[in-house]
């Protein structure tokens, strides 16, 4: 790609092209819109990054306070 060239990416949500540049302010999304239906959707825990289980049941760690 030569520096002439502007990247296009599809919108993580909708798929729509937008132009990587400081014209797209809210890059990679086409929107405001779609970049808060994926920030809602990272809210409400419905997309994860995969990765070892920080806490078992087994650590002996709880959210109780310790009543010692």
């Amino acid at each position: 790609m030569s520096q002439d060239e502007t990247p296009i990416v599809n919108c993580p949500d909708c798929g729509k092209s937008v132009i990587w540049n400081e014209n797209s302010p809210f890059r990679p999304f086409c929107s405001k819109r779609c970049q808060l239906i994926d920030l809602g959707e990272w809210a409400a825990e419905e997309k994860v990054i995969q990765g070892s289980q920080l806490y078992s049941n087994h650590d002996g760690w709880s959210e109780e306070p310790d009543r010692n």
